[in-house]
């Protein structure tokens, strides 16, 4: 499905700006970033990441799952990712006034870079249940449901201005790896599992899917 290469292509690009996020906050600490950086990185993860990549996950793919696959939308994975894209959102807003001044005092400076952790281990764990599990079962519930492949739409200007305003920072503060945070694949991956969601085989799976699966 080509709508899904895109997100997953776009995946990309956040995982690498996500990387470069938390050097600049380390750099902005110890005061050798540029804090007019700080606006270019709120404005990609505001509007490029949120208004137009989380925007069409949930009005274009998860919608589709819900009302063209008859998956639950008030439980279970669509709930969980639409859970998880408004709490980011909250957490980036919280940032973006601090991205853009060098902070004062050690209290300050342990605040923001507590923030860019929290915000970058959500968002790379995200990224990771998404292609790993949500995009490859729900594109096949799609598929069975006749829908070999979803519309998209352009970015705005603003969404188009803030993703070429991001371009050359992960050149600028190379990207981060957080060794603190394990990565892969799988439902574990999702920070609502075993929470608010009971993982895709609870919530998504038939019974001929349960059937096939104790047959193998």
């Amino acid at each position: 499905m080509k709508l899904i290469d895109i997100f997953q292509e776009e995946h990309v690009l956040i995982d690498q700006v996500l990387g470069s996020l938390r050097t600049y906050v380390d750099r902005l600490c110890d005061g050798t970033a540029d804090p007019d950086d700080g606006r270019r990185f709120a404005a990609f993860f505001t509007q490029f990441a949120g208004h137009f990549h989380h925007d069409r996950e949930e009005r274009v793919f998860l919608d589709a799952l819900v009302k063209e696959a008859e998956l639950p939308g008030d439980r279970g994975p669509v709930r969980a990712f639409l859970r998880e894209h408004a709490e980011m959102e909250g957490w980036m807003r919280e940032l973006t006034p601090l991205l853009d001044r060098q902070p004062e005092s050690d209290a300050d400076r342990e605040q923001l870079r507590s923030m860019a952790v929290r915000y970058s281990h959500a968002l790379w764990r995200h990224i990771d249940a998404e292609n790993s599990v949500l995009f490859v079962e729900g594109t096949e519930r799609l598929q069975r449901s006749g829908i070999l492949e979803l519309p998209d739409r352009p970015m705005t200007d603003a969404e188009a201005a803030a993703r070429d305003g991001a371009a050359d920072l992960p050149a600028r503060y190379p990207p981060l790896e957080d060794n603190a945070l394990t990565r892969g694949d799988g439902c574990f991956m999702c920070r609502a599992h075993g929470e608010t969601c009971d993982g895709l085989e609870a919530e998504w799976w038939t019974d001929l899917e349960w059937e096939e699966f104790h047959l193998r």
